[in-house]
């Protein structure tokens, strides 16, 4: 299906659907340990989608998440967290026989962020293509669509995605696509090179670090995060956004490459920073602002997850990303 002509989100609709991994973190209560030192964990509610769905959901917007959770008591977890932060769940499903994913941090700043990841018969893989999750695509026209990499990881999730992607395009939503690759969840980091690429054609906005542009960049035989960007806008992106660490961040874009350096900040923990910054640039994006606008509100957000323990919980609500004199932040 061909690309819109401009992409552009309705500001009065500021409404998103969200399709993707809903998970259970634990977070080390001891910080400075190492993470097979650490006896007490804190819970909270975790996975790429889920985070970006709170972020989005506390900056003002109306959003739904497409998602799978186990049939137990974390599954319960996930839902209970996501309902008390505004997300809407009539697409999230409930699978039974398989587990929500779970993820342990260690938090050691500035450098330490060890994580173990554990899916055994991920209920994430399981999410598939129902009459709500069309019904939430179809009334957030104008609005816009994400979702993570992880969900092509496996069928029928891959699937689902893959469908999502085009309805949502034919639903006149901006469609975003986080590369968000875990070496956990795929056999290689190839298979998830080559799943992104594939599904490149129906995606306006690509969002990816650096190692995950070189996944692009192997899939599309492009080295080079400028040549590989310049091939995902021929094949049909239409802004595609690198970050880069502590180099800062790129954004590509047919009127050319914008780059905004990284500013020191206080670090605690570097998870979530990224989710933080996808909430804040589509933020900004979704209601109008120029491309450099929307960069700085993804530094601003990410800046703010980055100071705080925690992923859905350390996303900022407005008030917070208010300009402060002086303020230093962080662009991923």
């Amino acid at each position: 299906m061909p690309a819109p002509a401009a992409i552009s989100v309705r500001p009065a609709a500021l409404r998103a659907v969200v399709v993707g991994r809903a998970g259970y973190d634990l977070y080390s209560a001891q910080p400075g340990q190492p993470l097979d030192q650490v006896r007490r964990f804190e819970a909270g509610l975790g996975g790429s989608s889920a985070n970006i769905a709170v972020g989005l959901a506390r900056l003002g917007w109306r959003v739904s998440l497409g998602a799978a959770v186990s049939a137990d008591a974390v599954g319960r977890f996930i839902r209970a967290r996501l309902a008390a932060e505004g997300v809407h769940l009539g697409a999230l499903q409930t699978v039974a026989g398989h587990t929500s994913s779970m993820c342990l941090t260690e938090i050691a700043p500035p450098d330490g962020a060890e994580q173990v990841f554990y899916r055994c018969r991920p209920a994430d893989e399981q999410l598939r293509w129902t009459r709500a999750l069309q019904a939430e695509l179809r009334a957030a026209h104008g609005g816009l669509f994400l979702t993570n990499g992880t969900s092509l990881c496996a069928l029928p999730s891959r699937a689902t995605t893959l469908r999502a992607l085009a309805a949502a395009r034919h639903a006149g939503l901006t469609t975003v696509l986080d590369v968000d690759y875990r070496d956990s969840s795929w056999p290689s980091s190839a298979a998830a090179g080559r799943a992104a690429w594939a599904a490149l054609p129906l995606v306006d906005l690509v969002l990816a670090n650096e190692a995950e542009m070189r996944l692009l960049a192997a899939a599309g035989r492009r080295p080079g995060s400028d040549r590989v960007a310049r091939a995902l806008l021929a094949r049909g992106a239409q802004v595609v956004v690198c970050k880069q660490g502590a180099a800062g961040v790129v954004a590509y874009s047919a009127g050319g490459r914008i780059r905004r350096p990284a500013a020191a900040t206080p670090v605690i923990s570097t998870v979530g920073a990224g989710d933080g910054f996808a909430a804040g640039f589509l933020d900004a994006f979704g209601r109008g602002q120029p491309l450099a606008a929307c960069l700085e509100r993804g530094s601003a957000s990410a800046a703010w997850v980055v100071a705080r323990v925690g992923c859905a919980e350390a996303m900022p609500f407005p008030a917070d990303l208010a300009p402060q004199p002086g303020a230093a932040r962080i662009v991923v």
